[in-house]
């Protein structure tokens, strides 16, 4: 699904113009992007959480020569999956038909 994908469904599941649905994904976009860059976890209950962990510098190796090389360290953006939401994965399709 791409974002456009859930512009459409957002708009066929609400009031929503595609205008105003293309506007309250980005600005949802916006807001988790914002938080996490300022080091904030974001929570949504039932589906997951989104936080940023430090990975520390680590030697890697070039797939394509067999070289080693180091990697920097950075920060990454994690993704931890809600009870409910694992549990809906996990039931598979039949799930949501009920």
């Amino acid at each position: 699904m791409t974002k456009l994908d859930l512009i459409d469904r957002i708009y066929q599941e609400t009031n929503l113009s595609k205008v105003k649905a293309g506007e309250a994904v980005d600005a949802i976009l916006t807001i988790i992007k914002e938080n996490l860059s300022s080091g904030q976890a974001v929570t949504l209950r039932r589906f997951g959480s989104f936080y940023v962990r430090h990975r520390r510098e680590r030697m890697g190796r070039n797939p394509r020569t067999g070289e080693r090389a180091l990697i920097p360290a950075g920060k990454v953006v994690i993704f931890r999956s809600g009870r409910r939401f694992k549990s809906t994965i996990s039931a598979g399709p039949r799930a949501n038909s009920s």
